[in-house]
């Protein structure tokens, strides 16, 4: 008889029960050919006395294995292995663990795929993250959403309907969303416009999936969210970088390629560009605009935090202009509520809608009913805009705070541009000042920095005033180490 006691490594440490140990011991064995087909097993009482266990605890085991025509039993007779088993060449058996296969590299070709942001080396773990932009989760209406989805779920229509349409995302949170989009952007749309997506970056990969392909030429900014950057080339196409000043994407640049090359789309974040947060101006915003009908180019159009605008109200979007549907504007549901809250949108003529749902399918089936749904209702009774207003004069007050801070301390180590929405401020240090030399202090973590720029994103939204000084302190004192090197 085999060696079971051998064949079988029970480990009771590990969180896998007992019983599931030992058929997956007995399955492996039967793949590395160990065990051939027709192979008789112990019977219960015996192999439970050779393994220590319950005998209850082999049946259980052997229960496992018959369900899954691994073994077949015959009451009070024989256990053996199921004779539909191939014949498998047995491989040198020296009693040790069956391993990890996933410990081992992938032996096949695989296509790269380009890291999206380039970091220095040597990051320590920080006591301190400053993010590059999010919402203070301490001040969203979680609770009323998370109370909206409970009802849902409760409610047997709800329940029956969850899963319908969520392919292009559910009819009511499309409906609810075009009807806020026209009241806050002036967007002039239906649902069937709208897709609702896993929030902007899902937008973007469908976007440039059915615009670009290795004939394309897709021009952005420089710099620019890098991976949207990544996105567009993962589609073959070529980027094209042209500058962004304090009035936001070169728009004679963007002339002068178009003369020079045939151009397939343009990606823009003309509310507060990422990373450097300028907001494109109304001159440049026509004259792009017009460029795309002289030289039938795309505009994708990423307004992913629109909703906060502090010295004036904000430029409606290209997107509410008349361009005949040359414009396909993405938002995201993450940057007014909470970065968990993966909901995203695509506002686009229906047709290009419809296909955008066809090649979304491939990859996801739909999104959660119930939180779209959820969603909708926070929108219709009015919560979201209350939400938007308090966070908006919050969001305000932090900003102006930090800038009083930063003033203050650290003048003599950086430059910066006040934005005028936002929440964030594009921070840019000295020459004699090394980004890659400050992101190696211990006690912070800054998510968004720029080698090339020299410069970094300060996510001030989601701080209160106290964690504001400590991050500006935290700074200083980097920087003041940096000096004394």
């Amino acid at each position: 008889m085999l060696p079971y006691e051998t064949i079988i490594r029970l480990d009771k440490g590990l969180k896998l029960p007992i019983y599931k140990q030992i058929a997956f011991s007995i399955i492996a064995a039967i793949q590395d050919g160990v065990l051939k087909s027709g192979t008789h097993l112990p019977g219960s009482r015996e192999l439970a006395k050779m393994l220590n266990v319950h005998r209850k605890t082999v049946i259980a085991a052997y229960d496992e294995l018959q369900s899954q025509d691994w073994i077949v039993v015959v009451p009070r007779k024989h256990v053996s292995v199921s004779d539909r088993i191939p014949i498998l060449k047995p491989q040198k058996w020296n009693g040790q663990a069956v391993l990890n296969s996933y410990e081992n590299d992938f032996l096949y070709p695989i296509k790269s795929v380009q890291k999206n942001v380039e970091i220095c080396e040597g990051k320590r773990v920080p006591d301190l993250v400053i993010d590059d932009g999010r919402p203070d989760v301490r001040l969203s209406p979680i609770d009323q959403l998370l109370k909206m989805y409970r009802s849902n779920t409760s409610r047997n229509q709800s329940i029956r309907n969850a899963h319908v349409g969520t392919d292009q995302g559910t009819l009511r949170l499309r409906e609810s969303l075009a009807n806020y989009l026209y009241e806050t952007r002036g967007l002039q749309i239906s649902a069937s416009n709208l897709l609702i997506t896993h929030g902007a970056q899902m937008s973007i990969y469908l976007a440039s999936k059915l615009v670009l392909d290795s004939r394309s030429n897709i021009i952005v900014a420089k710099p620019n969210y890098p991976i949207a950057n990544s996105t567009f080339k993962e589609a073959n196409a070529t980027v094209l970088e042209v500058s962004v000043d304090d009035y936001g994407i070169d728009t004679d640049a963007i002339e002068i390629l178009c003369r020079e090359k045939k151009i397939t789309a343009v990606y823009v974040i003309p509310h507060h560009h990422y990373p450097t947060t300028v907001t494109l101006s109304v001159e440049r915003r026509i004259k792009l605009l017009a460029l795309s009908k002289q030289y039938s180019f795309t505009i994708i159009e990423d307004d992913y935090d629109y909703d906060y605008h502090y010295a004036s109200s904000p430029y409606l979007p290209l997107a509410s202009s008349n361009h005949n549907g040359s414009v396909i504007y993405i938002g995201s549901f993450s940057k007014m509520l909470d970065p968990s809250l993966r909901i995203g949108f695509m506002v686009a003529p229906s047709n290009f809608i419809a296909q955008a749902v066809s090649l979304r399918r491939l990859i996801d089936v739909g999104g959660d009913g119930y939180m779209q749904n959820a969603l909708a209702t926070l929108i219709v009774d009015g919560e979201l805009k209350r939400h938007l207003k308090k966070a908006k004069k919050t969001y305000h007050q932090r900003r102006d705070f930090l800038d009083t801070l930063l003033k203050e301390k650290l003048s003599d180590y950086i430059s910066y541009r006040l934005p005028s929405g936002g929440m964030t401020i594009w921070i840019k240090l000295l020459p004699q000042y090394s980004i890659c030399n400050l992101i190696q202090s211990s006690s912070l973590e800054i998510l968004r920095i720029d080698e090339e720029q020299n410069a970094f994103r300060f996510g001030f939204a989601s701080m209160n005033e106290k964690e504001l000084e400590d991050a500006v302190s935290s700074l200083k004192s980097a920087i003041e180490k940096m000096s004394d090197k």
